[in-house]
């Protein structure tokens, strides 16, 4: 790699900067400070408020991620106007900037038209710098670039101060690096930017810092993949590997071998078989009866896979809760019991913060989940999963889930993942509104399942993805 150097036009000195330089740029770029491509760039003044409405003054807890509150406003004395220079004053296509306060500093807010929709003036106040750039380079780019992970993250580390009024300072931003490529490439790196806004700024509303934002992507991120996982994009289909339907055949001999061992009643093969038929419907066959659920199907699947009901691949039991108002339920408690509270998203259960006692386990709960087990939430927080890393009891707003499959670690593993979206199909989308589901809405979830080969290419490729992403 070429160095680079920076020179200094006033003294004619040239430097090494490679040190500075986080990444290499395309040979059409060039690196610049902040400074240098900026024809205003400096902290506003401390005004003097007034009660009449002239001259609304820009705060920082005007300045949020989501947008810029004018409503916030405080206004400037009427006779303290005229010591502002015009230069001064907030213009479309500016950048401002927090620049005091642990949690507050470096959020940064770009001035768009909206700004002036009750006001034609502004100016900022002492915590709030104002950043104008030069044509041709364009705002909106630098905004970007000012709000990117290469600015925000650590950038508390990069101030002065105190830890409760840490300050950033004018020559901090005025010596940001900032990568420029040409003025056709930065508009178009802006038109990419605004299409993938919508969904940044979905999760930009809670007024919280860069970091946080940065937090709400990454889930978001882990979403749109498990959401590709369960629509059949996330890998290729293989022919060698089989059909959905295969699997069901297997899952109902399973279910046969353990009726003929008394470990299942023989209702459990009274299962849906879901298909779609020479007009481009879905419909749903049980015993001899047939009917359309179009409407019920979120999307199509690949052929090599199948939508089930819950109940057909696996059993379940609900958990309980004993009574609190008893204390020998509660005292002296020596077998973990898990609640909602306990069960990280996509965690594996290791202790719970309840225990319960001999004579609960005795009197209440037919049989304890054992470690190794998948739980799945179906109350409030609905499709919460986990894996018991103990034997553990929980309460009735959990599941345990037992794949019929003999080998059932595949499967476990594929609905480990996948449930969180899963269960926001069909009747569950009730409960995200705050309504619960019971028994036979669990049973009725729609599964969309790919041949067990798959499932494991699934979840191997999922796990690869979300460590990339950490």
């Amino acid at each position: 790699m070429s160095s680079y150097y920076e020179k200094f036009l006033a003294t004619g000195e040239v430097k090494c900067i490679d040190e500075e330089i986080p990444f290499e740029i395309p040979k059409s770029w060039e690196w610049s400070r902040l400074g240098d491509i900026c024809s205003y760039l400096h902290r506003g003044k401390s005004p003097k408020y007034g009660e009449h409405k002239f001259l609304p003054i820009i705060a920082q807890k005007c300045n949020q991620w989501d947008k810029i509150y004018t409503d916030r406003c405080l206004f400037s004395s009427k006779d303290y106007i005229e010591k502002y220079k015009e230069e001064q004053f907030v213009q479309k296509g500016d950048i401002i900037i927090n620049s005091t306060g642990g949690g507050t500093v470096g959020r940064t807010g770009y001035i768009d038209s909206y700004v002036f929709a009750n006001f034609d003036r502004f100016v900022v106040d002492s915590h709030v710098t104002l950043v104008r750039s030069i044509y041709p380079i364009a705002s909106k780019y630098v905004y970007y670039f000012l709000i990117s992970p290469l600015i925000q993250i650590g950038l508390e580390d990069r101030c002065s101060g105190s830890t409760n009024q840490i300050e950033l300072g004018t020559t901090t931003i005025t010596s940001y690096l900032i990568p420029i490529p040409p003025i056709k490439e930065q508009y178009r790196i802006i038109d990419q930017f605004q299409k993938v806004l919508p969904l940044l700024e979905r999760y930009s509303t809670n007024q919280i810092a860069q970091d946080k934002l940065n937090a709400e992507i990454n889930i978001q991120l882990k979403k749109s993949i498990l959401q590709e996982a369960i629509q059949g994009k996330l890998v290729p289909q293989l022919a060698e590997e089989g059909t959905a339907q295969d699997l069901v055949e297997q899952i109902k001999l399973e279910k046969q071998n353990l009726i003929k061992e008394g470990k299942l009643k023989k209702s459990a093969l009274t299962d849906s078989v879901i298909f779609k038929g020479d007009d481009n419907k879905y419909y749903e066959q049980i015993d001899k009866q047939c009917k359309d659920i179009t409407d019920q199907i979120p999307f199509d699947l690949p052929d090599s896979w199948a939508w089930t009901r819950l109940s057909t691949i696996v059993r379940m039991t609900i958990g309980k809760t004993p009574p609190r108002g008893e204390q020998s339920y509660w005292s002296n408690g020596i077998y973990p019991w898990v609640s909602i509270s306990d069960m990280s998203e996509g965690g594996i259960i290791s202790e719970t913060k309840e225990k319960v006692s001999e004579y609960a386990a005795n009197n209440v709960f037919s049989a304890i989940s054992s470690k190794g087990s998948l739980l799945m939430s179906f109350k409030l927080t609905v499709g919460r999963t986990s894996i018991l890393g103990i034997d553990a009891f929980h309460n009735e707003a959990i599941i345990t889930i037992y794949p019929y499959l003999c080998n059932d670690n595949i499967m476990k593993m594929f609905l480990f993942k996948l449930l969180p979206i899963l269960s926001t199909n069909g009747d569950s989308k009730d409960a995200i509104k705050g309504k619960t589901l019971n028994s036979k809405s669990l049973a009725n979830l729609l599964i969309a399942l790919p041949p067990i080969a798959e499932q494991q290419r699934i979840v191997a490729q999922i796990e690869r993805l979300f460590e990339q992403l950490k």
